[in-house]
């Protein structure tokens, strides 16, 4: 009785990205009934395909979640692994700083070509129908009736037992939350935006090493390049709105990077550089913050619309796949009932998926400032030494986010108390050199007299320095 209960259930997704068709693969795996409402036309027919380009970073939350419903292996065979991030000083010069342990990588995928994948495996669902070109208009918090508009201006209604927002950082979803008591929603704007440029094959190869997330941190601003499966990489140039507003005409853009990127001109082009500049206005990037997730059984917010996060950790589709994993092994816990499995979802997931929209804000100033400075990039090998030497005790932030489930706000609590440890040590260890050699030199003073060099002598072995100079 009870199985022929849940195979009436229906449940609607609004929206068609990455988080909505991996979610109608995991409720249409449980024997739901899985309307899937897209607003766009179907990508997989699309000439252009409309919206974000930034290439994706996928981790081990995103992997396990793919995994979940049978996607991992293909995905992975799709992507680009990165081992390590490629650090490029103004100079030219690059340094390697290493994700991970060796064999630790994160993988560059195709924003355009996931959501295919995607959608097309939920199709291969009987019990699962996806339809496109439909926006939502309103639904009903108490019926669940939800009405949607069809571009000829048709409306269609279909009542669900569970609404599940998908729809993205500015979620149709979300508004009926707005009006709910109690409902605490906030969102920011950074002061950056970014533009993308294109960096071609060189005689049909990748124009740099091609296993690495490439960074130019210039402190204020940055930019990244990800290698794409045709040999390209996409170029992402982060940057304050009024800098991108300073840059007007071709000569100056060509000025502007011979400054801070002149490696990159080259490889991008003199011409592709001038011309695709200013191809499109920089684009803006919102954080958003709400909770709680749910209202009473009938509905929930799942990835960018429950908690959009800027790009900065490479952890907002991770974060988004993983909300579809921990909703299903909540409803495994609650055998499915929806009014028990809601509010415990938002009671886990807000508090992680806060923390990692604070850690992808500090990331950014990590990413574009911290690696050019040698105190980071000490404690990032005395972090990785003692990782190493007592692997369960202390594990990199990085390392518990990006391949670990570890829960986020988990991660940063063990991250603030091995942050506190480490600097002490390091300053009781720093402390104790300094009294130890106070303590040998005091006990055993060095002889002045056998330190003095004869004046004649010293004056011959400068002028020997000064002459073996000359030949170097």
């Amino acid at each position: 009785m009870e199985e022929s209960t849940k195979e009436k259930k229906v449940v609607a997704v609004v929206g068609g990205g990455l988080v909505g068709a991996l979610n109608a693969c995991f409720f249409a795996k449980r024997g739901f009934h899985v309307h899937v409402f897209e607003t766009r036309d179907d990508i997989r027919q699309a000439k252009i395909v409309k919206g974000r380009s930034i290439n994706l970073a996928l981790s081990h939350r995103g992997r396990q979640s793919l995994k979940h419903v049978g996607m991992e292996e293909k995905i992975v065979s799709q992507g680009i692994p990165m081992n390590a991030r490629m650090i490029h000083s103004p100079n030219g010069v690059q340094s390697p700083i290493p994700y991970g342990k060796k064999g630790q990588y994160i993988l560059s995928v195709d924003r355009a070509n996931l959501n295919k994948e995607l959608l097309k495996e939920a199709e291969t669902y009987a019990n699962t129908k996806l339809n496109f070109d439909h926006k939502l208009q309103d639904w009903n918090a108490e019926s669940g009736l939800m009405t949607f508009i069809r571009p000829d201006g048709s409306k269609a209604q279909i009542e669900a037992d569970l609404i599940v927002g998908c729809d993205g950082a500015f979620s149709a979803v979300r508004k009926q939350f707005l009006r709910q008591s109690r409902f605490n929603y906030s969102q920011t704007y950074i002061p950056h935006g970014y533009m993308e440029l294109t960096m071609p094959p060189v005689n049909g190869e990748f124009a740099m090493k091609a296993n690495y997330l490439h960074i130019w941190p210039r402190n204020t601003f940055m930019m990244i390049a990800l290698p794409n499966l045709d040999k390209t990489f996409t170029c992402t140039l982060f940057m304050p709105f009024e800098e991108f507003a300073k840059i007007t005409t071709g000569d100056e853009v060509i000025e502007f990077f011979q400054k801070y990127f002149p490696d990159a001109i080259p490889l991008i082009g003199l011409d592709a550089l001038k011309r695709d500049y200013f191809r499109l206005p920089a684009q803006a990037m919102v954080s958003v913050k709400c909770s709680p997730y749910h209202i009473g059984d009938k509905c929930v917010l799942m990835g960018d619309a429950a908690h959009a996060v800027v790009p900065f950790y490479g952890q907002g589709m991770n974060a988004g796949f993983e909300d579809c994993i921990v909703f299903d092994e909540i409803m495994e816990q609650f055998n499915e009932d929806f009014s028990a499995v809601l509010p415990e979802y938002s009671r886990v997931r807000v508090p992680d998926d806060h923390a990692i929209a604070d850690l992808a804000m500090y990331n950014y100033i990590e990413m574009r400032a911290h690696v050019n400075s040698k105190w980071f990039l000490f404690r990032k090998r005395v972090d990785n030494i003692l990782h190493f030497l007592m692997p369960k005790t202390i594990i990199p932030l990085y390392t518990m986010v990006t391949f670990t489930r570890t829960r986020y706000h988990e991660a940063v609590n063990r991250w603030h108390w091995q942050d506190k440890v480490i600097n002490r040590g390091l300053f009781f260890a720093a402390t104790g050199a300094i009294l130890g050699g106070s303590i040998v030199l005091i006990k055993n003073p060095p002889q002045i007299n056998k330190l003095r060099i004869p004046t004649e002598k010293l004056l011959n072995k400068l002028a020997g320095f000064g002459t073996s100079l000359t030949h170097i």
